[in-house]
């Protein structure tokens, strides 16, 4: 069961993203809200590297078991995965003891868009 916020950006997986190249347009207030703490919850260098570690896992979702040895406390990764989760970049699922994270559909090929050349 997926903890995380329905994204404006896509509907379902594979989904176009909604916002056009910054490059080609103004973007919306309700668009830049949207990327805006997407983005800033991708600043902080522990959750890059969490987000990373989920997006680049093999099976497509990771068991926090094998993604948090970052460098912090257990708690702190917990805190950090909520930041993102709460960004709309993860969701997770619970399986027992342990939690299980994935990238939202559509949320890498948003940000890809709008951070794309129009050319």
């Amino acid at each position: 069961m997926s903890n995380a916020k329905t994204l404006p950006l896509a509907e379902a997986a594979e989904a176009v993203p909604c916002c056009p190249p910054l490059t080609s347009t103004d973007l919306s207030e309700a668009d830049a809200i949207t990327m805006a703490a997407m983005f800033k919850a991708l600043a902080d260098p522990v959750r890059l590297r969490l987000f990373s570690r989920v997006a680049s896992h093999p099976d497509g979702e990771a068991c926090v078991c094998d993604i948090q040895d970052v460098g912090v406390s257990q708690p702190t990764v917990s805190h950090h995965l909520k930041k993102l989760r709460d960004a709309g970049l993860l969701s997770s699922e619970r399986r027992g003891t342990w939690v299980y994270y994935r990238v939202e559909p559509g949320v890498l090929a948003a940000m890809a868009a709008l951070l794309a050349d129009r050319t």
